[in-house]
C-alpha cells in the first residue's frame, strides 16, 4: 500500500487462513494439520481453529452419515472430525473455543442485541457478525499465545454460508497487516479418465471466486491424483497471480501422515516463514516423523482387524478408531489392515463365516437400535472363540448385555435405551440424565478421571492407577447388577472416582478381551498410541503368529 508503513510488533500473532475451492472433501483439515506439524518442527508455537458454516451450535447432534464422526475434546466439546487430525498431528489438546460455527456467532450477536450492547444500531452481517467472528479468532490467539493461528474455513469458496467468514478474514488482513496474515487456498486439479490429462481450469475459476471475495491467495495447494508437472505449475501461477514456488503439488498419498513430508519437500515451511517474517527457534528435524511413516508400512508383519458398526458405508464415522489402530501398529511395526463391517448383516448363523479370517475385533461407539443384535453376536463370537476383542462405549455396554444373557443367564437382559421394558436393565440411563430435556451438549462428555485396579490387564496396559479419558454417553452399567456379573467371572477393572460408575471391563481367562465406557481413540497420537489399541494389535499379531 503506497505511502503506508506496517510496524511489526515483537511476537505478534500471525494468522493463516486456509480455504477450499471446487468441491468439499479435498483435505483442508489434513493440510492445516500438516502445515501445523511443519511449523512445529521449526520450533514455532501453533494452534488451529476450525470454522464450520453450519447453523448448528456444534457437531454433537449430527448424524455421522452426514458429517463423519463427532470428535470429543478434553473439555467436553463435540466438534468436527478435523479436530482429531489437528490434535493428532500437533500432539496438543484443543478446546471448544477453537470451534467456531455460524450458530455460535449468531447466538452471540443476538444475545448482545437483546442486552442492548449495540446501542440502538441496526444489527447487520457487516460489521456486527464479522466483528464477532474476528473477536472469536483473536480470543483463541490471546488465550493460547500461539505464534501462528491456523484457521480452516469449512465449505467451499462461493458458498453463501461461508461469505461472512471470508469477509472477516479479508478484514483481518487489513487490520493485522499483510505481514501478519496469509491465505492458503486448497483446490482441485482433476485428471480426465480418457486422456489422463490434468486440467487446471477448475483451480483458475476457484481462485477467481476467492479474489471476487477480496482475497488474493499467497499459496495454492493443488490436490490431484498425480504430481503436477512444470507446465501445470507455471500455468496455475500465471493465472492465479502467485509465485511458482507457491504452487504446491499435493497428489494422492497412501497415508495422510506422509503429507507433512510431501509439503516440506517443496519448501512450504520455508516459504511460510519468509512470507510471515517468522523466527524459527530450531532447525527442523523430521526424522521421527519419517520413522513413524516407515513403521506404518509394517516391517514386522500385518494383522486384520474387523470394526463392526452400523455406519459401514462411511469410514469417516470411525476415523479416530482407524487412526488409533495405525498408531498402535506403527509402535509395533505391524501393518494394520482393517475392514468396517455392517452389524445389520450379522446373525448367529453367519457370524463365524464373516469373522473367521480376522485376527482381532472392535465394536465401537454408537447409538440406537439398528444393528444391535448383530454386534451382540460379534461379541459372543469373540468371547467364545478367544479372538482379541475391544469394545468402546456402546460396545462396552453391549458386552455387558452379551455376558448377562449368555453367561449369567439373564436371557432378556438389555439396555433401557433399546428396550425400556426389559426385565433385566443391566444398562440404564444415568440418574442425572433423567432430568435433562435438551439433547445438545448434555451427555457425560470430555475428560473424566478413572481409577484402575492393580493386577488387572488394564493396569498392565496403562501402567498407572489413575488415568483421564474422554467420554460421550448417557447410559451406564446398572449398579444393581454389578455383583451378579462379577460373581460369574466378569471383572470391572476401572471405575470413576466414586467407585460407582463402571469404566473398564475385562475377562482374565481370555487372550485379550477388554472394553471401556470411554473413547480411548480420541487421545491416541502417532507417537503415543492408546494403550487399549496397542494391546489389541499386539494380541491379534500374537494370535496370528501362533496359528502359522
Amino acid at each position: 500500500m503506497s505511502g503506508s508503513i506496517w510496524f511489526i510488533m515483537p511476537n505478534q500473532t500471525k494468522y493463516i487462513f486456509v480455504t477450499g475451492g471446487v468441491l468439499s472433501g479435498l483435505g483442508k483439515g489434513i493440510t492445516v494439520s500438516s502445515i501445523g506439524r511443519i511449523l512445529k518442527e521449526y520450533g514455532i508455537k501453533v494452534t488451529a481453529i476450525k470454522i464450520d458454516p453450519y447453523i448448528n451450535w456444534d457437531a454433537g447432534t449430527m448424524n455421522p452419515f452426514q458429517h463423519g464422526e463427532v470428535f470429543v475434546l478434553e473439555d467436553g466439546g463435540e466438534v468436527d472430525l478435523d479436530f482429531g487430525n489437528y490434535e493428532r498431528f500437533l500432539d496438543e489438546n484443543l478446546t471448544s473455543d477453537h470451534s467456531i460455527t455460524t450458530g455460535k456467532v449468531f447466538y452471540r450477536v443476538i444475545e448482545k442485541e437483546r442486552k442492548g450492547c449495540y446501542l440502538g444500531q441496526t444489527v447487520q452481517i457487516i460489521p456486527h457478525v464479522t466483528n464477532e467472528i474476528k473477536s472469536l479468532i483473536r480470543n483463541v490467539a490471546e488465550n493460547t499465545r500461539a505464534d501462528v493461528v491456523l484457521i480452516e474455513i469449512g465449505g467451499t469458496v462461493g458458498d453463501i454460508e461461508s461469505m461472512p467468514f471470508l469477509e472477516a478474514a479479508r478484514q483481518m488482513f487489513i487490520e493485522e497487516g499483510p505481514e501478519n496474515v496469509m491465505f492458503i487456498h486448497v483446490t482441485l486439479v482433476p485428471q480426465l479418465s480418457s486422456t489422463k490429462e490434468l486440467k487446471t481450469k477448475p483451480t483458475q475459476h476457484s481462485v477467481k471466486e476467492l479474489r471476487a471475495a477480496g482475497i488474493q491467495p499467497d499459496m495454492i495447494i493443488c490436490r490431484s491424483p498425480i504430481p503436477l508437472d512444470k507446465e501445470h505449475v507455471e500455468k496455475i501461477a500465471l493465472y492465479s497471480n502467485v509465485p511458482k514456488k507457491a504452487v504446491i503439488s499435493a497428489p494422492d498419498v497412501e497415508n495422510t501422515y506422509e503429507v507433512p513430508l510431501l509439503l516440506e519437500s517443496q519448501g512450504v515451511g520455508e516459504y511460510i516463514i519468509r512470507r510471515l517474517s517468522l523466527s524459527p527457534k530450531k532447525i527442523p528435524d523430521f526424522s521421527s516423523w519419517k520413522d513413524f511413516c516407515e513403521r506404518l508400512k509394517g516391517p514386522n508383519g500385518s494383522v486384520r482387524i474387523a470394526i463392526v458398526g452400523k455406519y459401514a458405508k462411511l469410514k469417516d464415522a470411525y476415523l479416530s478408531v482407524i487412526e488409533a489402530l495405525k498408531h498402535a501398529g506403527a509402535a509395533l511395526g505391524i501393518r494394520v489392515c482393517y475392514e468396517v463391517l455392517s452389524s445389520e448383516k450379522i446373525t448367529r448363523n453367519n457370524v463365524e463365516n464373516i469373522l473367521r479370517e480376522f485376527d482381532g475385533i472392535i465394536v465401537p461407539g454408537g447409538f440406537g437400535q439398528r444393528g444391535v443384535e448383530g454386534k451382540i453376536e460379534v461379541i459372543r463370537y469373540a468371547r467364545e472363540n478367544n479372538v482379541p476383542f475391544l469394545g468402546i462405549c456402546f460396545g462396552f455396554q453391549l458386552t455387558v448385555i452379551e455376558y448377562a444373557r449368555n453367561v449369567v443367564g439373564l436371557k432378556d437382559a438389555h439396555s433401557t435405551e433399546i428396550d425400556p421394558n426389559t426385565p433385566h436393565p443391566v444398562i440404564d440411563l444415568m440418574e442425572e440424565q433423567k432430568r435433562i430435556e435438551k439433547y445438545g451438549g448434555t451427555m457425560r462428555l470430555g475428560g473424566q478421571k478413572i481409577i484402575i485396579k492393580e493386577g488387572t490387564l488394564a493396569y498392565r496396559l496403562y501402567g498407572t492407577k489413575e488415568i483421564v479419558e474422554r467420554h460421550r454417553h448417557r447410559y451406564e452399567v446398572n449398579s444393581r447388577y454389578i455383583d451378579l456379573l462379577e460373581s460369574h467371572g466378569l471383572i470391572f477393572s476401572g471405575t470413576d472416582e466414586s467407585g460407582e460408575r463402571m469404566e473398564i471391563l475385562e475377562l482374565p481367562d481370555r487372550a485379550y478381551f477388554i472394553a471401556s465406557q470411554f473413547h480411548p481413540e480420541f487421545k491416541s497420537r502417532p507417537m503415543k498410541p492408546a494403550p487399549l489399541f496397542y494391546g489389541l494389535v499386539k494380541a491379534a499379531f500374537e494370535r496370528k503368529q501362533s496359528s502359522i
